[in-house]
């Protein structure tokens, strides 16, 4: 019993290896480079456009004096960005 368990983990230990051999192998191609500016770039975009979605239902349903499209523009952008800031803080941690 003990045997087959030994080949389990060296198995499991080889798939891991050449997991991380082939993630490091990526982060070296432009494709990689590409993707993370997309994703940082969604990132910001996402809560930006939804802010301004929001502010624009809001200013259309109860109308006053704050422009929540502006408000909610710039909340969206801010989040976003801290978004974006995270997402690379955490794939350069991965390195």
């Amino acid at each position: 019993m003990t045997e087959g368990r030994d080949d389990e983990t060296g198995t499991i230990t080889r798939k891991a290896q050449r997991m991380e051999e082939a993630r490091k192998r990526h982060r070296d191609s432009p494709w990689y480079g590409l993707g993370m500016f997309g994703l940082v770039g969604w990132s910001v975009a996402v809560p930006t456009v939804a802010g301004i979605a929001l502010g624009i239902w809001i200013d259309g349903r109860w109308p006053g004096e704050v422009s929540w499209t502006l408000t909610l523009l710039v909340g969206g952008a801010i989040l976003g960005a801290l978004n974006a800031w995270y997402w690379v803080q955490r794939e350069g941690r991965d390195d």
